[in-house]
């Protein structure tokens, strides 16, 4: 028996989040450009990486590095126009929602493409307006806010464990649609993704990050709680769907047990809602440095450089 035949479906599917987790280190190394770079890469892998077609990962990594150079058009388009871009991530927990983040993020400028991942509420917060402490988040003209949940944590996860009344979820549901039909009049361009994995995908994801301490830190008891509850979880996602889906801001369902596909899907789609055209700079002439006679570069003294260990 070959060391390939000996593989599990389950060896199979952690080889491939650990291919994964390389990959993820490779993004930041390459950009556009290094494609013949990769392939030699790719290439020189041991079989043991390889275990999916290796064209296949060349084709993730051509694809993500084209989308995201598409994703530096549309922030060019957005500073241009003044536009107000607010794009919420929902989802179960370890669905993929930080991953296609990451990626969009990547490449473009925090000053205009920011995230949005609030903390629990603070006793203050607890009895403003619901929707108070996520309209301080939202974009000025020029601006793309990405929510890494939102304000649907009311009818997720606050209500799923008790920490509001039905009787909130209830005015919650009456007055979501009318405020982001709100946002949306007053200029806001507002996209509504829902990633969506499986119950035996969440359950892995779950195990990889407890079996690896390098991520141990993105499980938290609220987590844990969440996956006994899938369930409960189902209903209410279900419920959210269907009561808050209006035309001015419909909800996309991203297929996520791929986290790869899932990116690629949701970059794209994000780029197709978006009716954005390149955008002409000048040309950029580096200034010749100034040079004077009288300049000298005062000493550092040794005591301030950081030790050379490596």
């Amino acid at each position: 028996m070959t060391e390939a035949e000996g593989k599990t479906p389950l060896d199979e599917r952690i080889l491939a989040e650990h291919t994964d987790d390389l990959d993820e280190e490779l993004e930041h190394y390459f950009n556009d450009e290094g494609d013949d770079r990769f392939a030699r890469l790719l290439e020189d892998m041991p079989a043991s990486i390889q275990n999916e077609d290796a064209a296949s990962r060349l084709h993730y990594f051509r694809e993500l590095f084209r989308l995201q150079g598409e994703l530096v058009k549309l922030q060019d388009w957005v500073v241009d126009k003044k536009l107000k871009v607010v794009v919420l991530f929902e989802g179960r927990d370890a669905a993929g929602k930080g991953g296609a983040i990451k990626r969009i993020t990547q490449r473009l400028n925090p000053r205009v493409c920011r995230v949005a991942a609030l903390p629990a509420p603070t006793t203050r917060e607890q009895t403003q307006w619901y929707f108070q402490r996520y309209t301080q988040h939202l974009p000025a003209g020029g601006e793309i806010v990405l929510f890494d949940r939102s304000w649907y944590n009311r009818a997720g996860v606050e209500r799923v464990m008790g920490f509001c009344t039905e009787d909130e979820v209830e005015e919650f549901f009456r007055s979501v649609p009318e405020f982001e039909r709100m946002l949306v009049r007053s200029g806001i361009i507002l996209l509504k993704y829902w990633f969506s994995i499986t119950d035996d995908e969440q359950h892995f994801r779950f195990q990889m990050r407890i079996d690896d301490p390098i991520k141990q830190w993105k499980l938290s008891p609220m987590d844990l709680e969440s996956r006994r509850r899938w369930e409960q979880y189902t209903l209410a996602k279900q419920e959210m769907l269907t009561r808050t889906n209006i035309p001015e801001a419909p909800w996309w369902v991203v297929e996520a047990v791929d986290k790869k596909r899932a990116r690629l899907n949701c970059i794209h789609h994000l780029l197709s809602q978006i009716d954005y055209r390149e955008v002409e700079h000048p040309v950029i002439l580096l200034p010749e440095r100034e040079r004077h006679p009288d300049y000298v570069r005062a000493a550092i003294p040794d005591d301030m450089f950081v030790p050379e260990l490596y």
